[in-house]
């Protein structure tokens, strides 16, 4: 079979969409070699962000269409697709190019989340337009909709409409970085570049009003934690806000981490006392499931996919109750044989993420199109 790539992301994103795309194209390469997987993207930034696996083939826009890579990926690509004799194309981020209906390719898109639909006033509404037209236009002409959470599931039969026998749930998986301890020289190198404390809670996440960082450290502050904060994430605006509390209040014990690495994490999340995460919404949490494979015992919000991802591994609170957030930071700080528990549970119930079971599903997916 002859599988095109959304590639965009995997070769020019480092965050969340990056690592999924890369994930996915390396380990349907690696778990199905039998395959031909084709990339396509309008460019490459980094050439060292995805070291792509061997015998892939890349594919770039050409001529006119290298000054215009995201017309070309929208408008063009399906002629690419036609022209390399693409069997099944997977779009890996809530977009397929425009009239891959009307090719010989089969297709399959990746629904993260929805969270432009829940929360419109967290964006503006011009992105908010176009976000919406793509994934409407992809749910509608795909051969399977790829969920990435039975919540992302709910939300795109609630949302778009989207006959449920055409969704499937395929949960994401993290990094095998996360599996394996780090050597304690790489544990006492890492705690020295970024001059980490003893002991802390850590935050991973972009720092954005969704993912709550405020309210953490508001409770850590009214609930008058000698302990500190570790947070790393990339800024938005509203990090301002995040600083003129802190600022105001006089905490000295949050530590905002720059410049970190994706090699630098285990280390960051092993040398952990705790992990908090208690974003409003998510379409799955990557977060938490690199926290849990870390050996961490996790704090993260009831309700929705983080539930899903977090299991029995996770202390479940409402991240708008501050008293609850307190108490919940107080029980895994100084509960040793619930910071035991969460550990034990959380690293048995990671075991269902690993790519040992999501890529044969994923790839189950991809044969149930090709016998349509």
């Amino acid at each position: 079979m002859r599988i095109g790539f959304d590639a965009k992301r995997a070769f020019n994103n480092y965050s969340g969409l990056g690592n999924y795309s890369r994930y996915i194209i390396s380990n349907i390469c690696r778990f199905y070699p039998e395959n031909e997987c084709f990339l396509y993207t309008p460019k490459i930034v980094d050439a060292e962000l995805f070291n792509e696996p061997a015998g892939t083939i890349i594919g770039k826009p050409g001529g006119f269409w290298k000054t215009s890579g995201s017309l070309w990926r929208t408008f063009r690509l399906t002629q690419r697709l036609n022209k390399d004799a693409i069997d099944l194309y997977h779009g890996l981020s809530n977009e397929l190019p425009y009239g891959i209906q009307k090719s010989r390719a089969k297709s399959v898109i990746t629904i993260h989340d929805l969270i432009f639909m829940e929360h419109p006033e967290l964006y503006k509404s011009i992105n908010r337009n176009i976000y919406e037209k793509k994934v409407r236009s992809g749910t509608r002409v795909a051969s399977r909709v790829i969920a990435a959470s039975e919540q992302t599931k709910q939300d795109i039969i609630r949302f778009l409409n989207v006959d449920e026998s055409r969704i499937r749930v395929v949960y994401q998986g993290c990094h095998r970085q996360f599996y394996s301890r780090v050597s304690e020289e790489t544990m006492q190198n890492t705690h020295q570049r970024f001059a980490l404390p003893s002991e802390y809670l850590l935050y991973v996440g972009t720092i954005e009003e969704r993912k709550n960082l405020l309210k953490i450290v508001q409770a850590l502050h009214h609930g008058n934690f000698d302990f500190p904060l570790v947070v790393v994430g990339r800024k938005t605006a509203y990090f301002n806000q995040v600083k003129q509390f802190i600022e105001r209040t006089g905490l000295s014990n949050v530590y905002f981490l720059d410049q970190v690495q994706a090699s630098d994490l285990p280390a960051i999340y092993q040398g952990s006392s705790g992990f908090i995460y208690p974003s409003s919404y998510e379409g799955f949490g990557i977060p938490v499931l690199e926290a849990l494979n870390s050996g961490v015992p996790v704090i993260t919000s009831r309700g929705g996919c983080l539930e899903e991802t977090a299991g029995k591994g996770g202390l479940l609170i409402d991240p708008t109750d501050q008293e609850e957030m307190i108490h919940a930071i107080r029980q895994v700080l100084e509960t040793s044989a619930l910071r035991d528990r969460l550990i034990r549970e959380g690293g048995a119930h990671a075991l269902k993420f690993r790519e040992e079971q999501t890529i044969p599903s994923l790839y189950n997916v991809y044969l149930e199109c090709m016998h349509d």
